[in-house]
């Protein structure tokens, strides 16, 4: 129990990696504050961590709405007495789209969704962290954008998780004199919805072809990894075992941004 007597705040926990990591992290001990843009899957992921004897509850807000979101987020810290961890994993995939037909608006949603997101998540949760004395960041971020920009149409969406890469950093260093670590986990290929929930047009166009080895992901001969490796690491993050660790990215992908880069 790692975690226990802290408390945890996880954006986009109704499914993926966001669900994933609010499981272990009450598994691990701490109370858990779960965020999702829908009810269902807010009451889904608090009543799944019950069953399982952890602790936790929720707030469902667009994360896109400093008013509407700080206000959420401001009841419920005001329910937990603390804040001692933050998970920002909110995003979307988006449209990926040649650059001349990706449209302004659709640009816009994957821009505010994914770094406007994380943006509020850390402008918000921040002074907690500070007013505890310490704390742990992960900001979920991607191979795409990071070590990988072979995916076409992917401009949109691989900015934002460049983005997400810098602000971790930045953030790192500022904070380090409040004992406020913050880390980024990239994770490549996962067995989540997020990929279904892509609208592609003409991607085709903007690919670059490449010849890959046999078996896309190294480790694993092709098979992609899951929710459960990348919580792993939050968890780890998030705990004193890695209380030297800050600024740090970390690709969890199975070798599979090695090829692909």
């Amino acid at each position: 129990m790692d975690l226990q007597y802290k408390t945890a705040f996880v954006t986009g926990a109704g499914s993926g990696i966001g669900k994933a990591s609010a499981l272990h992290l009450a598994a691990a001990g701490a109370r858990v504050i779960v965020h999702a843009h829908k009810d269902d899957e807010t009451r889904a992921t608090v009543d799944e961590i019950v069953r399982r004897g952890g602790d936790a509850f929720g707030f469902t807000a667009d994360i896109r709405d400093d008013q509407g979101f700080g206000q959420a987020l401001a009841h419920a810290l005001s329910q937990s007495g603390r804040l001692d961890i933050v998970v920002a994993n909110a995003g979307i995939n988006g449209v990926w789209a040649p650059i001349d037909e990706l449209k302004p608006a659709e640009w816009d949603n994957t821009i505010n969704t994914n770094l406007r997101g994380a943006y509020l998540t850390l402008h918000l949760t921040v002074p907690h962290l500070k007013r505890a004395g310490s704390g742990s960041i992960v900001i979920i971020s991607s191979i795409n954008g990071t070590r990988v920009f072979s995916h076409g149409g992917a401009s949109a969406y691989s900015t934002t998780k460049a983005g997400l890469l810098a602000l971790g950093q930045m953030t790192a260093l500022e904070l380090a004199k409040h004992r406020i670590r913050v880390n980024v986990i990239c994770p490549g290929k996962v067995d989540t919805e997020i990929d279904e929930n892509t609208q592609a047009r003409s991607t085709a166009e903007t690919s670059e072809p490449a010849e890959y080895p046999e078996g896309r992901i190294p480790l694993t001969d092709g098979k992609a990894g899951s929710s459960d490796d990348i919580a792993d690491m939050v968890v780890y993050l998030a705990s004193e075992r890695a209380r030297f660790i800050t600024g740090t990215p970390v690709w969890i992908d199975g070798g599979q941004s090695l090829l692909v880069g």
